[in-house]
């Protein structure tokens, strides 16, 4: 993974952590007194570091086992996720465009009728109204699918439950059955490419949910080195202009959309953190068969109007 920008003794504790050390193996691993570890995690940000101790948290932490740097990067999205999802539901609750599903609770958003512009060239595309997912579909919004119909788990769940550190991570290695199986529990539906696409982008065609500016630290795709899922309401700086989250990257979204072939492949959208920016335009194509799972594929629903 990509290296800290700035160490303070909040990231110091976070990667002991992640070490899973003492700290006195923490200080040893380091090269600093061992008095100094519970002072870094006592100030926490308010503490930051020397060049020369910055410099050997960076060693560490690029030494580091996989496993350990896959650790870090959870518990720094973790730390990240608390801090934002207050304000996120706060600002989305006022929003008179967003509503509580009745059988998931998940909040949607409404996406007014209307022409947008679709596509790489831009054609002019006329959609009726529908409701879409404010959030990709989250392990424990899946777990609560699993419990009431006794559908297969996803892999990653360890004995079949729904890890506690990636509750509120998109559920990942679901095939495009699985997606419509949950969607047609909820009563709703996956939605259309275009309609995906309408919601990341909006009605007049921006490149990217934000606006026209690649900007990568706007999404979870592979220059943010993360490696893995984030939290479904990490990036609030990268909403979509109806106020959806994870538009661009974080995991690979299935549509209803069938490709023209009908060979049983059906559209993908967004990209995810295994992608590069690149690929994570709203208006790019993508598509797999409705029986690939991977590790960076999910989905969200829409809905129609009652």
């Amino acid at each position: 993974m990509t290296g800290v920008t700035r160490w303070t003794g909040h990231e110091a504790g976070l990667l002991r952590k992640a070490t899973r050390k003492t700290g006195k193996a923490f200080a040893e691993l380091v090269g600093v007194n061992q008095r100094q570890i519970p002072r870094w995690e006592g100030r926490g940000e308010t503490l930051e570091l020397s060049l020369a101790n910055q410099e050997a948290l960076d060693t560490v932490l690029a030494r580091a086992d996989p496993e350990v740097q896959q650790r870090f990067a959870a518990l720094l999205t973790e730390r990240a996720a608390a801090e934002h999802d207050e304000r996120a539901e706060e600002l989305l609750r006022r929003d008179p465009r967003t509503s509580r599903h009745p059988v998931d609770g998940k909040l949607m958003t409404l996406v007014e009728e209307g022409i947008y512009l679709s596509g790489p060239d831009n054609r002019s595309v006329w959609l009726e109204p529908f409701l879409v997912d404010v959030y990709p579909t989250t392990n424990e919004d899946y777990a609560r699918f699993v419990l009431a119909t006794g559908h297969r788990p996803p892999q990653h769940w360890p004995t079949g439950r729904c890890p506690v550190s990636l509750a509120n991570h998109p559920v990942v290695w679901v095939t495009w059955h699985d997606a419509t199986a949950y969607a047609r529990w909820a009563g709703k539906v996956l939605p259309s490419a275009r309609q995906w696409e309408k919601a990341a982008r909006g009605p007049r065609g921006r490149i990217y949910p934000w606006g026209a500016e690649p900007t990568a630290a706007k999404a979870n795709t592979a220059e943010a080195g993360i490696d893995a899922t984030t939290s479904v309401s990490r990036y609030q700086s990268g909403v979509s202009p109806y106020g959806a989250f994870d538009m661009c990257g974080n995991v690979w979204e299935w549509c209803s959309t069938e490709e023209e072939s009908g060979n049983g492949r059906y559209e993908l959208k967004g990209s995810a953190f295994t992608s590069p920016f690149e690929r994570a335009a709203p208006s790019l194509r993508n598509a797999a068969n409705a029986s690939m799972k991977d590790n960076d594929t999910g989905f969200r629903c829409a809905a129609a109007l009652s």
